[in-house]
Order: structure tokens, then C-alpha cells, then sequence
């Protein structure tokens, strides 16, 4: 009886951490993205400088939680994904790499490392990286607006990313950030500045998954609650990094924010406070998860575990 406990035992699955969850969906999905994002890049640009320089920023690596997370977002809704989803996933990769390539310029951070390699700038000059980023925003509504779904999800992809991307959304974040310097944000200013220039895009990834979901307005408010709290939390944990981290971890240079005198939560915060907001901000996102969940029966360990990403130990 013993013995056929013991091997009954060793039959039953190990439950996956949150971080073996999504490095499972990870291993999966960002190969297939990054084999996409070639192809459709390779046979969508015909100037061949042009398409260099947009390859380059693209391909260039990157850990693809944007458009995992629209995936991530069917996925736990059961919904196929195929190559339709991953073009509409992609373009999403596509407008979050041209917003890199134009903070990078010289006219804005002036950073000359990105991903562990040259700026798009360095590689291809100012202005064939100022096209590239041009080229990658209008693709990105070009592989939007063709995508094989019906006209009415493409036009509210289309609408959301707009404003998630545009003088509602990033652009303004961005805008708020360059004329913070030298000025002295408290906590709700800069948190609205990075709802807008960090979180945007974070919150039409997931809006974007429960567009495709065809999800109910109470499933799709609560999964935007994870979104922004997810939003949230990246931002900490950069500004968090630039403190502590290292160039060879990060692939990007340290200790810019201070020397530029951007407003950031260590500034604020200082180096505790931030952690703590950080957790907080994890806390809340996972809440809501739950609270879901309850509601819903569904499992959303999936989307918890992008939680997984942030090291939240203050060592």
C-alpha cells in the first residue's frame, strides 16, 4: 500500500512557480514573435537602409513583454494563437522599438547603448534612426489595420493604440518628462507622468488581449488595474536599476537618470521607499488578479507571473 502511495505520488505534476511559467511561455512564444518580426520587417520595408536600420533595433533582442502580454491575455482565455494574433502582438513590438530609437537621439537622452549594443543612431546616424523609428510607427498601424480580423476589432486595436501611443498617451508622458527636469514632481505627478510614458503601452497590451478576447466590460476593467499596476511597477524597477544595476546586466547605460537630473522614484523615494512602492505596486496587480479570479473561475497565474520579472529583495 505503501509502495503504490509513493508511485502514485511521483505521478502528480509539480505545480510551476510563477517564474517557471513564464519562462515556459517565454521559451514558446518569443522565438515564434522574433522569427515574425523578421520576416514581415524583411518583405515589408524596400528601402534596404532603411530596413537595416529598423531590423537593427528591432532584432536586436529584448525581452517582448508587451506583446506577451496580449498573448499571455488570450492565452488564459483559451483563445488560439496563431499567426494573425502574433502580427498584432508584433505590431506592438514595433511602435515600443521606435519609441526607444527616438529616446535614445541625441536631441533627447543622447544614449549611445541600448540592448548591449550601439544606438540605432550610433549604428546608422540621426537621421536614418529618426526614419527607422518613423517607419516602424506607421508599420505598426500598417499591420494593425491588414490583420485578418473583422474591421471592428482593427478600428478599436487601431483607436486604442492610438491613444495609448500619441498626445494622450506616451508622446505626452515623454513631454512631461523634459520639461520635469530641474523641477521637482511629488508622487502623483510623477506617477501620472509614467502612467502615461511607461504605462501606456502596457495598458493597451493587455486592453489589446481583451479586445481579441472579446471580453466583458467587468473582466476588461480588472485586467487594466493589472495592467497599470504592472505599468507601474516596471517603472519603479527601472529607475530602481539605474541606481543599482550594471551596465553588462542591463545592456544600457547606469546612473543616467541623476545626471540628467530626471525626476525618478529613488530621487523621490529614496532607495527603500522605492522597493516599497514597488512591492506595493506588485501587491495590487496580483490583487486584482485574484479578486478576478474569484469572480471568474479562471486561472490567471499566467498573468501573475509577469510579476516574476521584478526582483523585489532591495539587495
Amino acid at each position: 500500500m505503501v509502495r503504490k502511495l509513493h508511485l502514485k505520488s511521483q505521478l502528480v505534476m509539480r505545480v510551476m512557480t510563477d517564474a517557471e511559467c513564464l519562462k515556459t511561455f517565454e521559451s514558446k512564444l518569443v522565438p515564434e514573435l522574433n522569427r515574425l518580426l523578421e520576416r514581415k520587417i524583411d518583405t515589408s520595408v524596400s528601402q534596404t537602409d532603411l530596413r537595416n536600420s529598423m531590423s537593427y533595433s528591432v532584432l536586436a533582442g529584448g525581452k517582448r513583454l508587451r506583446p506577451l502580454l496580449t498573448l499571455a491575455v488570450l492565452s488564459v482565455h483559451g483563445v488560439n494563437i496563431d499567426a494573425d494574433s502574433l502580427q498584432i502582438a508584433g505590431a506592438l513590438e514595433l511602435l515600443h522599438t521606435y519609441s526607444l530609437i527616438h529616446d535614445d537621439l541625441p536631441a533627447m537622452d543622447n544614449d549611445d547603448l541600448r540592448r548591449g549594443k550601439p544606438t540605432n543612431h550610433v549604428k546608422f546616424g540621426a537621421g536614418m534612426a529618426t526614419l527607422a523609428g518613423d517607419g516602424l510607427l506607421t508599420l505598426a498601424f500598417d499591420w494593425l489595420s491588414s490583420a485578418p480580423i473583422s474591421a471592428e476589432k482593427r478600428i478599436e486595436l487601431v483607436s486604442a493604440l492610438s491613444i495609448a501611443a500619441g498626445p494622450r498617451g506616451m508622446v505626452s508622458g515623454q513631454a512631461t518628462d523634459i520639461v520635469g527636469v530641474n523641477k521637482d514632481y511629488n508622487f502623483e505627478e510623477l506617477r501620472n507622468l509614467h502612467l502615461r510614458k511607461t504605462g501606456a503601452l502596457i495598458h493597451y497590451a493587455v486592453e489589446a488581449g481583451c479586445i481579441l478576447s472579446d471580453l466583458k466590460a467587468a473582466e476588461k476593467e480588472s485586467l487594466l488595474i493589472f495592467a497599470d499596476s504592472f505599468g507601474l511597477a516596471f517603472q519603479i524597477y527601472d529607475d530602481i536599476n539605474d541606481v543599482v544595476g550594471s551596465e553588462e546586466k542591463l545592456g544600457k547605460r547606469v546612473h543616467v537618470d541623476a545626471s540628467q537630473h530626471k525626476n525618478t522614484y529613488p530621487s523621490l523615494l529614496g532607495m527603500e521607499g522605492s522597493y516599497k512602492a514597488l512591492s506595493t505596486a506588485i501587491d495590487n496587480g496580483k490583487q486584482a488578479l485574484v479578486n478576478l479570479g474569484q469572480q471568474t473561475g479562471v486561472d490567471y497565474q499566467l498573468l501573475t507571473s509577469f510579476f516574476s520579472y521584478f526582483d523585489v529583495s532591495g539587495e
